[in-house]
């Protein structure tokens, strides 16, 4: 695993957008393709959003990764907010919190091809990759 790429800090409204925009420049320049770049993007600007709605403040950092394929992008969303309560029920479809829609998470886990949740009351942790084929 090579060190971290970047890390962008999410504590107003505007730095999601430079969260995903981050992330997308580094899918391109790993080589992902446009349609998997739109995929991570979409990922992080719901991992972004959510640490702002419900943390206050947090990180998304990313990193490359050498795995299955031959190289892929690890996003790690984090921050010391008060946790999710109930795990499982955030995974299911058509849940949300904040009168979204509710894609959220399941539709991140959809998106990549990796999803790992870490959730207690000193914060969450949400691990996803993306490999390039």
């Amino acid at each position: 695993m090579k060190g971290a790429l970047t890390t962008v800090p999410i504590i107003k409204e505007l730095d999601i957008v430079g969260a995903r925009q981050s992330g997308r420049n580094l899918a391109r320049d790993l080589g992902f393709g446009s349609v998997d770049q739109a995929r991570i993007a979409t990922a992080i600007s719901e991992l972004a959003r959510n640490i702002y709605l419900y943390a206050g403040s947090g990180e998304i950092s990313f990193q490359e990764v050498q795995g299955a394929s031959p190289v892929g992008l690890k996003i790690v969303a984090s921050d010391h907010g008060p946790g999710i309560e109930n795990v499982s029920k955030v995974m299911e479809d058509g849940y949300s919190t904040s009168g979204g829609l509710g894609a959220g998470l399941p539709g991140v886990k959809r998106l990549m091809d990796e999803f790992d949740i870490i959730s207690d009351d000193n914060g969450t942790k949400i691990i996803v990759v993306k490999w390039l084929r």
